[in-house]
């Protein structure tokens, strides 16, 4: 038998500056089902992570609230854990960067790094708020777009067009932090010379620790040149001091994958038996892995890796991405209550309803995954409900009414049995891959066979037989093992269900190896309902304490809400016009029959409209909000149906679908409310 692997698993840190979403818990959820697979499996799989806990958001958010960064990111912290913790989603540590141990460690790996010659410093010119007194990242500035002229767009892009620029590029620029005009100014800057580990990365990245997609992305940077990688910031700045540079910071993006090891090292500094540098040192023969969203890719596969190889540390064994989450097929919205607070979502529902969903549909690319809320309650009530708990459900009363509670020695389905102990080793090798939603069809596929087989016995027509009771209990009690054998399997994803079970089973706490064995003659608990089945009304409450969360956070800013969000001030009303002007325009209800790209255009989706009695082709530049646009087939929206027809590059536009936005992926079609009819008038 082979020697238990020594696992050491992070997920990426969630920033101490708000509240965790279902996006966020997409990632989390992820890594504790493997995790916890690993230990299901009996290895040592140690899993480790914290707030992220510096930079100016959070300095500026605890100035505005009126309390220092420490209370903040301890409020935060807080919040962070009891979310994660009723999610199940079980840290060996949660910790936060704001940490001695981090503090140490980023400076011990920033000097290792200055000492080899990996370290530059130059001086460079940046925006600075003469009113703050401090210097401005392109997030705290914005101004008119050099390109297209769109007011209010940040310092480094424009949301309406696209364009890309540095911020000097911006007209007219404003501090978006106290609205004074910044002025440029020069600072000495600290940069890691990330080209010194151009050919290591070059074979890291292509050794097996990416999927080949995101392998393929990182080429593309390695292929156009490494640069250099500013590490600081000018103070005012919450963070860590850069040893020997006073009023200098370590940029947040330094100190932050070195919180890793730093929640590991205050893990280790309290468990004796663990050692550091067995994981983190460079002979380490401990595997690491990283679980991170594809939006940070380049800080984990590019400057963490040569930062831990220029420090002499170990590199990941494995970093293992993920895409976005979208709702219902398009991305959260506050405004449609599909931007769903973790907190927000416990208050109506249990949390392994979603952790089952998420399985179901995880694979090991980085594709985005779509949480339909009409899927999700389907699928969980069909699969969890309607097919795993259904079996126990079924046999359990017959087991205990005639008896006595105990189960049988007599497999009445010894083939079936042998069907499931052999598909384990197909499951743990989905679950290892990370590819869930495989391991997912697969238990779904076994738990299909035990109801089609205790269905084709019905144990509950033979039990009105004379004589036929020892043959119901050889069923009931084989069904039974079928169903451990379910929980089995099930167990890294839905803990609760699995302690549950256990306690009907009157068992210890199951481990992966005891699919091999089965119970006889043994004396099960009373069987209590193990799951019920998702209400859609409280799904549809969820999705409205989730606009109301919206309009709680609006009407805390002490403003009236049209006037408190600036959008009128970033797009001006228009000038007045005449009724008749109005009148003139024909406003209808119309079903999207069809939306599908347009090939060779970069911006617009061709949709097949019905407004009743007849249909509409529409081009729309909304494709950047909506990349998948099948998602929105069957959907009601509004169009201006008495525009005159409009002659395009890639055909007639017969009308105009019509759409809220700044633009970019920030653009939200518009849709009736429920009742509306294709072809009505709007009034």
């Amino acid at each position: 038998m082979s020697e238990p692997r020594k696992i050491l698993v992070t997920s990426a840190l969630p920033y101490a500056n708000g509240s965790i979403h279902l996006g966020h818990m997409l990632e989390y959820i992820q890594t504790d089902m493997w995790v916890r697979f690993q230990k299901h499996r009996g290895n040592q799989c140690i899993y480790v992570c914290a707030d992220d806990a510096h930079g100016s958001a959070i300095m500026l958010r605890a100035e505005k609230e009126g309390i220092t960064p420490e209370q903040l990111i301890a409020n935060v912290q807080a919040e962070h854990s009891a979310d994660f913790a009723e999610f199940l989603v079980d840290f060996d540590n949660f910790h936060s960067t704001h940490a001695e141990e981090n503090r140490e460690l980023s400076s011990q790996i920033y000097l290792k790094l200055r000492d080899a010659g990996h370290i530059a410093t130059r001086s460079i010119t940046q925006y600075f708020d003469p009113e703050k007194k401090m210097f401005l990242a392109d997030r705290f500035i914005k101004g008119t777009c050099p390109k297209c002229g769109t007011e209010d767009q940040y310092g480094d892009n424009c949301e309406k067009c696209g364009a890309t620029y540095a911020p000097t590029d911006l007209k007219d620029p404003k501090s978006a932090i106290s609205g004074a005009t910044p002025v440029l100014k020069d600072s000495q800057h600290f940069f890691f010379k990330l080209p010194d580990f151009q050919e290591m990365l070059q074979a890291w990245t292509r050794s097996g620790t990416l999927q080949d997609a995101v392998a393929n992305k990182i080429a593309e940077w390695l292929d156009a040149g490494l640069q250099q990688w500013d590490i600081s910031r000018d103070a005012p700045y919450f963070g860590f001091e850069i040893p020997d540079e006073p009023g200098k910071y370590f940029y947040v993006w330094l100190d932050a994958p070195i919180g890793y090891m730093a929640s590991f090292k205050n893990l280790c500094d309290r468990t004796p038996e663990l050692d550091f540098d067995a994981f983190w040192g460079k002979d380490s023969t401990a595997e690491l892995y990283h679980f991170i969203g594809k939006d940070i890719v380049n800080f984990h596969a590019l400057f963490w890796p040569a930062m831990l190889e220029g420090a002499g540390y170990r590199k990941p064994t494995g970093i293992n991405v993920h895409g976005y989450l979208t709702v219902n097929g398009q991305k959260m919205s506050k405004s449609r209550g599909t931007f769903i607070k973790a907190r927000t979502y416990l208050d109506h529902l249990s949390p392994e309803y979603l952790r089952y969903y998420y399985a179901a549909k995880l694979s090991r690319g980085v594709d985005d995954l779509d949480l339909n809320l009409e899927d999700f309650v389907q699928k969980v009530n069909s699969d969890l409900v309607g097919k795993v708990v259904n079996i126990a459900s079924r046999c359990a009363g017959f087991i205990n009414k005639g008896n006595a509670g105990v189960m049988v020695e007599t497999n009445a389905a010894p083939e079936l049995t042998e069907a499931f102990l052999a598909a384990a080793p197909s499951i743990a090798d989905a679950y290892e891959a990370r590819d869930f939603a495989r391991a997912m069809r697969e238990i779904m596929g076994l738990a299909d066979r035990a109801n089609a087989w205790i269905a084709d016995k019905a144990p509950w027509s033979l039990n009105k037989q004379e004589g036929k009771q020892e043959e119901v209990q050889a069923i009931c009690a084989t069904g039974v093992n079928l169903f451990r054998q379910l929980v089995i399997f099930l167990k890294p994803v839905l803990p609760l269900l699995a302690a549950d079970a256990e306690a009907f089973l009157n068992v210890a706490p199951l481990t992966w190896n005891d699919h091999a064995t089965l119970l006889a003659n043994h004396q099960l608990n009373e069987f209590k309902p193990l799951m019920t089945r998702i209400d859609p009304v409280k799904v549809q409450a969820m999705t409205d304490a989730s606009k109301e969360d919206l309009t709680a956070s609006q009407t805390d800013t002490g403003e009236a809400l049209p006037a408190g969000n600036g959008e009128l001030a970033k797009d001006p009303l228009s000038p007045e016009i005449e009724f008749d002007t109005f009148a003139a325009v024909d406003l209808r209800v119309a079903l999207i029959v069809k939306a599908e790209h347009v090939e060779g255009a970069d911006k617009l989706l061709r949709l097949t409209l019905d407004i009743g009695d007849e249909q509409r082709n529409v081009f729309s530049g909304i494709k950047s909000a909506y990349p998948d646009p099948s998602k929105l087939n069957g959907r009601l929206t509004m169009m201006i149906a008495n525009l005159k027809p409009r002659k395009m590059k890639f055909g007639i536009s017969e009308g105009m679908v019509m759409a809220a936005g700044p633009g970019g992926e920030e653009i939200y079609l518009l849709s009736p409310d429920s009742g509306a009819k294709p072809g009505q008038r709007i009034k």
